[in-house]
This record gives C-alpha cells, sequence and structure tokens, in this order.
C-alpha cells in the first residue's frame, strides 16, 4: 500500500493480511499457518540524539497504516567476528540502528480473547543479539501453545548499560527499555488477543540475567506474573564499582570525546576497542539506587517479586560453549585448573590460599569419578566453571524466591553434535528446543534433529506453556515436577529421556555454598 512505513528488514509476505488497531496507530502484519505475526512494531521512540542514554520514551502516534510484515533495525551490535555463537548458530545480518525499540508480537488470533503471553528477553551478554533472530521465531510456540509470544529490541552495549551519572546514563538503559517494553505489552496485548494479566517473562543468558533484575526492580512490579530464567542469574550484575571502571575505559578509548555527540557507529568502535567481548562481560544491569536500588539475591529473598512463580536452570555443560573452540582448553594440565579455579575463587572474594581450590578441585573430581565421568583436567574446569558461573547461582536464586512463590528447577542435558560433540550440553543448546527452532536450516547442526531432538523439543514447549498457562511446568508428557527448594532440591533432567531427581550432582553444587 503506497504511503505505509515500513522500518528496512527481513520481510515475510506470505499469507493474509491483518490489522490491529494499537494507541499509537494501526499496524497490519500476516496471517501464515494459523498464527497472526506482527513484526517491528515500536515500543519506544528512537533513543538517539539528546535521548541517547535517557530512559526510553512512548512512541509519538502515526496516521497511515504501519506496515509490520518485517523486522525493524536491531540496536548496534559489538563485533563479534570469530565468537562460538556466530560460528555455531549463524547469526543473520540485520541493519542495526539507535532507532532500535521494537518489538514482534506472534498470536493465533487477533480477536481480543485473553490468551496466556509469553514475553522473551534474548540474550547475547548484553552487547549482541535482537529479538528477530530465527532462532527465537515464536510461530511455533504460539500455535503450539495457544498463545502469544512477543520478543523484543532493547539497547546494547555502551548504548544500554553504560554507568555514568554525569552525562545522563543511569547504567540501565536496557533494563529500562525492558520495562517499557513490559508497559507496552500490558497497554496492547489484548488487541492481539492476549491476557495482560497473565505474563511469563523468559530468557536466556543475558535475558535470564535481565530477569532476575526485573524481579528486583521496582520499575517491573506488577508488569509480569511468571519469570523463566534460562542460563543466567543475579550474580553476573554490575556493582557501581566495576561499571565506573567500564565507564573509565570506555571515555579513555574516547580520548575525551563528547560519547553524547559521537556518531553511533563511532561510539560502537569504541566500545568495540575499549571493552573488546573476548576482554569478558563489562555490560548488563546495574545495581544503582534509580532503577536497581538491591542485589536481585538481597531483593528476592525480602519478597520483592512475592507470589511471582519461577522456572530456573541451566544446562549441563554451559562452559564448553565458550571453551570447546578454544584448542588451549584440550591441553589444560593440573597446574593449569589450579590456576583457573583459584582465580574463580577469588573472583568469589575468598582466600584462594586456604586450601580452597584444592577442595573444589576434588569434590568435583571425586563426584564425577564415581558416576564414572571423565574426569581429565579440561572436564574438570568445564564443569566447575558451569556450576561456579551458572547452575549455583541459579539455584541459589531459584531458593530464594522458594520462599515467596512456587519455584520450580530443571538440568538441561541434550548434547549439541556440534564439533564432534565439543559443545556436550553447552549454553544456548536448550533454546531452540523451547522455540521450537530446532529444525531450522541454521540451527540443526548445532540442536541436533531426528525423532528424540522433535520430542524434547515438544516436552520442553509443553512445560514451558503450562508454567505460562498455570504457573506449574508439570504435564502428561513428564514424570511429575515437584517445587524446588532448599531441602529436597527436586530438578527435571530434560534429554533424550527426561526423569525427576531430587539434588542431582548435589556435591559439585554445594561445594560453592561457602563459597558465595
Amino acid at each position: 500500500m503506497k504511503g505505509r512505513s515500513r522500518a528496512p528488514g527481513r520481510v515475510y509476505h506470505a499469507g493474509m493480511s491483518i490489522t490491529v488497531t494499537t494507541r499509537a496507530g494501526r499496524v497490519e502484519g500476516t496471517l501464515e499457518d494459523g498464527v497472526a505475526s506482527f513484526r517491528g512494531i515500536p515500543y519506544g521512540r528512537a533513543p538517539d540524539g539528546a535521548r541517547r542514554f535517557a530512559p526510553p520514551e512512548p512512541m509519538a502516534p502515526w496516521k497511515q497504516t504501519r506496515d509490520a510484515t518485517g523486522f525493524a533495525p536491531c540496536a548496534h551490535q559489538a563485533d563479534t567476528a570469530g565468537s562460538p555463537m556466530n560460528e555455531l548458530v549463524r547469526l543473520e545480518e540485520e541493519p542495526a540502528s539507535e532507532d532500535c525499540l521494537y518489538l514482534n508480537v506472534y498470536t493465533p488470533a487477533a480477536d481480543g480473547r485473553r490468551r496466556p503471553v509469553m514475553v522473551w528477553i534474548h540474550g547475547g551478554a548484553f552487547v549482541f543479539g535482537s529479538g528477530s533472530q530465527p532462532m527465537y521465531d515464536g510461530r511455533w510456540l504460539a500455535a503450539r501453545g495457544r498463545l502469544a509470544v512477543v520478543t523484543l529490541n532493547y539497547r546494547l552495549g555502551v548504548f544500554g548499560w553504560l554507568h555514568d551519572p554525569e552525562i545522563g546514563a543511569s547504567g540501565n538503559q536496557g533494563l529500562l527499555d525492558q520495562v517499557a517494553a513490559l508497559r507496552w505489552v500490558q497497554a496492547e496485548i489484548e488487541g492481539f488477543g492476549g491476557d495482560p494479566d497473565n505474563v511469563t517473562v523468559f530468557g536466556e543468558s543475558a535475558g535470564a540475567v535481565s530477569i532476575s533484575a526485573l524481579l528486583a526492580a521496582p520499575h517491573a512490579m506488577g508488569l509480569f506474573h511468571k519469570a523463566v530464567l534460562q542460563s543466567g542469574s543475579a550474580n553476573l550484575l554490575h556493582t557501581m564499582v566495576s561499571a565506573r571502571a567500564t565507564a573509565r575505559r570506555v571515555h579513555s578509548e574516547a580520548a575525551g570525546q563528547d560519547l553524547r555527540a559521537l556518531p553511533a557507529v563511532g561510539l560502537q568502535a569504541v566500545q568495540d576497542i575499549a571493552t573488546p567481548r573476548s576482554g569478558g562481560v563489562f555490560y548488563g544491569p546495574v545495581i544503582e539506587p534509580d532503577v536497581l536500588p538491591a542485589s536481585p539475591f538481597d531483593a528476592v529473598a525480602t519478597g520483592s517479586a512475592a507470589g511471582v512463580p519461577v522456572l530456573v536452570g541451566t544446562n549441563l555443560d554451559e562452559f564448553r560453549f565458550f571453551t570447546g573452540l578454544d584448542p588451549r582448553t584440550a591441553d589444560l594440565d593440573e597446574a593449569g585448573l589450579a590456576a583457573l579455579v583459584r582465580r574463580l575463587v577469588a573472583n568469589a572474594g575468598r582466600d584462594p590460599a586456604a586450601g580452597v581450590v584444592e577442595r573444589v578441585i576434588e569434590t568435583v573430581r571425586e563426584a564425577r569419578a564415581e558416576r564414572g565421568d571423565p574426569v581429565a583436567p579440561p572436564d574438570l574446569w568445564h564443569a566447575i566453571a558451569s556450576d561456579f558461573t551458572f547452575r549455583h547461582p541459579a539455584m541459589r536464586l531459584a531458593e530464594l524466591q522458594a520462599r515467596h512463590a512456587p519455584a520450580y528447577a530443571y538440568l538441561f542435558e541434550w548434547a549439541s553434535p556440534a564439533r564432534g560433540g565439543a559443545i556436550g550440553a553447552g549454553h544456548l543448546v536448550d533454546v531452540p528446543f523451547v522455540f521450537g527452532t530446532h529444525r531450522h536450516d541454521s540451527l540443526r547442526a548445532f540442536a541436533g534433529e531426528g525423532p528424540e531432538a522433535d520430542r524434547l523439543s515438544e516436552r520442553m514447549q509443553d512445560a514451558w506453556i503450562a508454567f505460562a498457562r498455570t504457573g506449574e511446568p508439570g504435564h502428561e508428557g513428564l514424570p511429575a515436577w515437584n517445587p524446588y527448594d532448599a531441602k529436597r532440591r527436586a530438578t527435571m533432567r530434560l534429554g533424550a529421556t527426561c526423569e525427576a531427581a531430587d539434588a542431582p550432582r548435589e556435591a559439585e553444587r554445594a561445594v560453592w555454598d561457602a563459597l558465595t
């Protein structure tokens, strides 16, 4: 239709057109295979110019029908050339812009019925990713669950998470973007066939870390009713001290230039040099007075998200995703293992000279040997780093929230066939199974395929769907799934076979209790 506005991006023309009127204006999507898809709906004004580091502002109304058949630009991205994610799942290139506050809605029908809503917050270490990647295509989940699925973009890297109050950057711009998207859901989702009183946030990695912050952020209270955290917890947030150190690195590389005035591509280049992805996770939610006044662990412990059921889990071999492509890992010896664990212990604020390193290594070695698992130094390192960085803090959050609402736990054990199995049940492998996108051309070699993969995807989708509907993930395709608590630690093991277990791999988890 002549005169329509549409942001650049991938366009889907298949299917019949369907139009919904929002408070800002009409949007036209497509009806494809029984799912209505609306792509590239703005939920906030472009955070550029004077708004670069400011909280998001509501979208200005438009008069003409907006074409919602194509994805909008993603946020500016870090240079991820050579990253494991790029190599393993072949990220699709997308146009990037500061004008990036868009979301996508997939729904069985835009008929005013009140279906459960699932809002996805993507991962990517807070520096890359978008809600429009093929892995996060919400059509299959929406169709299987007969519910509405929303995916969204938020500001990344220095644009979304720079903490520099002198230039108006709280450090939580990206978190406020997520809050703004949830407010849009509250205001608009009923017109797309969703229920604003039954909203589940779910996310992986940086998305799960974000959700841990949303559980504690006063601005987010009441905007969602259940939460699923996949491979991420509140241990990966930043203090003002660490966030200010990152800001100093950025300002040093900018050599006195005003970060508010630099062209976006120039600011992104500054970020890539000052805080390279290979150097660690420099960005993410910041514990600071205005947006996130307390650590989510502390806030959740005192009931900040009382009444919000949570589903929390990690993958068995999280760290193999990051180290499986590093040839140095294969050559790790006992001395190298001890050095790496010493660094973890120091990061936990404990004296690594007090016999702690040896106790951690021997605990994990003995537990693995008893099960018949490999105990070479690389295998021990993958297990130790996975539990320290992901599983232990995730279960800590589940344990704290279980005092105030039902909590459920899982351990994902399906091994990726990628790189001859070197990735194992690594980071990110679970996500295509939740969305039902494991059969996508770019994901089959990473996720695996065949009847067992299809069956696992169906079981996981049905669990996430059941949780979104009722707050309980159990269904007839799984064994009884009991709530998690500090005494029993009931956990669903998700893999080629799915089994309920109490406190699986407990020695490896518990060894960190006294250190964090």
